[in-house]
């Protein structure tokens, strides 16, 4: 083992109290944030010290899976697998809300209130989420801390987007309601839902969550920023001539690139951190076109080219139905592209969960219009002000996020909360 593994190991050991514990495995990986940058991440397996051989696939009840950020030095994840720990020490001394407050600004170097927020507190159970003064971000980071009945560490986890101030555009709030009130109208869609115990498919109005810039002017979709690539927006319609008449092979994708210590230390950018060229989105169109006249020779210019991005080493191509649609499910198809020969080596089609819904019956005739549905809803529409990532600034900017809990049924105008439709 390198000597400065080896040093990261034994703090590890000595943070957590595993001296119960043996390390099991360890590897280097790396990953790309939504901004761009490359983190390089420690994993670790520690053994309770009375399980000597394990030959199954997953681990034993009581396994440490921790994961260390090699960059910062700070713990991004500990896990004890099925919230057992034999542990003999623990790094809280007080595992109140204010403990744990103290020591979770000592640990992600944020400040409590400004910088961060209590989202859910249960006995033994905090939820944080991150904020600038006092407001939420999203795409933002979160964490998450869980004790046993002896006050041990069960579960620790920080993920997701911590921003600097310099990528923050810091403004006044002066969004209302009745401001944005066209664009709301335009966000309330009429869509089928399925209710699967009584398979059918019931048409209600309902919100797309949705958030809009300070000025009122420009909308940012949700879908835009809950990736964590970048991605590029192609918008482009496949078709062909001729089909390619030779059979697709799948090529397994490995989940998780294992790296070196040097690559570590040398903070070698991840390949999926940079940009698609022209050349290569060119060519990946060519791919995408040829794939699909593999997979469904039959459907040109049935598809829409949505967004190309970089994903584990290939890209990732992004797909949609070119048709209309009520039903809260579109169709999706993801093509990998093999970054050595551009060609599309796998895929991913959501067709047969679909396929479910041919079954469902729709219910009832539409009685409700638009507008009528707007005023039933508009009371429940919740609007508050959010710092969401705009991927055109590559900056954080304030927006109001349009959201609601509620939708009117077409049938018959009751309004409903979503989670009750099930």
């Amino acid at each position: 083992m390198d000597f400065r593994i080896k040093e990261l190991v034994n703090a590890t050991q000595q943070t957590y109290g595993l001296d119960n514990y043996y390390l099991h495995t360890n590897e280097i990986y790396r990953e790309v944030t939504m901004l761009g940058e490359t983190d390089y991440l420690l994993s670790m397996e520690w053994f309770p010290s009375h399980i000597k051989e394990w030959k199954e696939d997953y681990n034993p009840e009581g396994t440490a899976v921790i994961t260390l950020d090699l960059l910062s030095n700070n713990y991004k994840s500990v896990i004890f697998v099925g919230g057992k720990s034999y542990a003999n020490r623990t790094p809280f001394q007080n595992i109140e809300l204010n403990g744990v407050i103290q020591w979770m600004e000592a640990e992600v170097g944020l400040e409590y209130g400004k910088q961060f927020y209590l989202v859910k507190e249960e006995r033994g159970e905090y939820h944080f989420a991150e904020c600038i003064d006092g407001i939420p971000i999203s795409p933002g980071g979160r964490m998450e801390l869980r004790f046993d009945a002896e006050g041990r560490i069960i579960f620790y986890s920080v993920y997701g987007q911590f921003p600097s101030s310099s990528l923050v555009q810091k403004e006044d709030y002066s969004l209302t309601l009745q401001a944005v009130e066209p664009l709301a109208k335009n966000q309330l869609q009429l869509i089928e839902y399925p209710v699967y115990e009584m398979k059918h498919l019931l048409p209600i109005y309902g919100i797309e969550e949705i958030y809009i810039t300070n000025d009122g002017t420009t909308t940012i979709l949700f879908e835009m920023i809950s990736g964590t690539r970048a991605r590029l927006n192609i918008d482009q319609v496949m078709q062909w001539e001729q089909a390619d008449t030779r059979q697709f092979a799948r090529t397994e994708i490995r989940l998780q690139e294992v790296v070196t210590i040097e690559q570590a230390i040398a903070r070698e950018p991840h390949p999926d951190s940079f940009s698609i060229t022209d050349i290569e989105q060119a060519q990946c169109i060519t791919a995408v076109e040829i794939g699909l006249s593999q997979l469904y020779p039959e459907e040109s210019g049935q598809w829409i080219l949505k967004t190309l991005h970089r994903e584990r080493g290939h890209i990732q191509a992004t797909l949609r139905k070119n048709v209309s649609s009520n039903r809260i499910f579109q169709r999706k198809l993801l093509l990998f592209i093999d970054t050595n020969n551009y060609k599309v080596i796998n895929y991913m089609d959501n067709k047969l969960m679909l396929d479910t819904f041919d079954e469902f019956k729709s219910e009832g005739k539409i009685a409700v219009s638009h507008d009528e549905a707007y005023d039933k809803l508009k009371g429940w529409f919740e609007f508050t002000p959010v710092y969401v990532y705009d991927p055109g600034q590559k900056r954080y900017v304030l927006c109001g996020k349009l959201d609601c809990d509620y939708a009117v049924k077409a049938t018959s105008g009751d309004v409903v909360e979503w989670g009750s439709l099930e």
